[in-house]
């Protein structure tokens, strides 16, 4: 609580981001999916949320694995310059209220926050420390995953797998899967030479509001922008670049052959006829 009574938000906020109302809904008891549509627009942009597709994965990104008895966090520590697996028991509030659910968590310290990045028009993407000086989070061939690089490259791209319930597992360019491990002495770490997904692999992954929000618009700008192009191709041409073989020759049945020598014989005789005429023509008047 600050000098003046007020409670002070324990919210992370991240350098540059501006601070914006939350909008109020004029009536909180509508129910349907145009009422749960509704109610997303309201977010304020820096609520954490689930991503619901690959593609929205981008920006802030805080990254929990549900372990027993304690769910961790995948932190980067600045001082060993190493990947840290957190308990987030530990992070116990500071007015002694209950601790949130396991959906509810979001990240405390900057630490626990990864910067999503990916190319355009490719499915993989890159994981960057949010602290520190910027470190790739990657993995090599034997399945160590380090933070440790200030490049990308083949060994810092990930594949995010969106699964049915909402959890999120990470293929790496060696097609083997994210997990976290129990090594010597019982304490966890990360390894990335799973085959196969399962309990150790998947993840709850949360992005900002405003992030999944830019996403879903520039892939709905994306498929407009495709349906347009569809409709001024050009019926005739395309049937002849795509339903061709071989130096654009059009292959056709016997019955259009048929026809096509017909309309050309008869196309041959109407030209004769016409220069005869113009020929007789001519010759009247000589």
């Amino acid at each position: 609580m600050s000098s003046d009574g007020k409670v002070r938000s324990t919210k992370l906020k991240f350098k540059g981001e501006k601070t914006k109302k939350k909008r109020k809904r004029d009536n909180d008891d509508e129910a349907g999916p145009s009422s749960r549509r509704h109610k997303e627009e309201d977010l304020d942009p820096e609520t954490w949320v689930l991503p619901e597709g690959p593609h929205e994965l981008r920006g802030p990104t805080f990254i929990v694995h549900p372990s027993d008895p304690s769910p961790i966090s995948v932190n980067y520590n600045t001082t060993t310059n190493r990947i840290a697996l957190h308990s987030l028991d530990k992070d116990v509030p500071e007015d002694g209220s209950a601790p949130p659910t396991l959906m509810e968590r979001t990240p405390t310290d900057v630490s626990q926050v990864w910067v999503t990045t990916r190319i355009a028009g490719s499915p993989t993407i890159n994981l960057r420390t949010g602290s520190g000086e910027g470190k790739f989070l990657s993995c090599d061939k034997h399945g160590l995953v380090s933070a440790d690089r200030d490049a990308r490259g083949p060994q810092e791209e990930w594949t995010p797998v969106v699964m049915p319930d909402g959890m999120v597992a990470f293929m790496n360019v060696y097609e083997k899967y994210l997990a976290v491990d129990e090594a010597a002495g019982g304490s966890l770490q990360l390894r990335g030479d799973s085959d196969e997904v399962g309990f150790g692999e998947r993840f709850w992954v949360k992005i900002q509001y405003k992030y999944k929000k830019e996403a879903n618009q520039e892939e709905k700008k994306k498929k407009m922008e495709g349906a347009t192009v569809q409709t001024k191709i050009d019926e005739t041409s395309s049937n002849h670049m795509f339903q061709a073989w071989g130096a654009g020759r059009s292959v056709v049945s016997s019955d259009d052959k048929k026809a096509l020598k017909k309309a050309r014989k008869e196309g041959r005789l109407a030209e004769a006829l016409l220069d005869r005429r113009a020929k007789l023509k001519s010759d009247r008047f000589c």
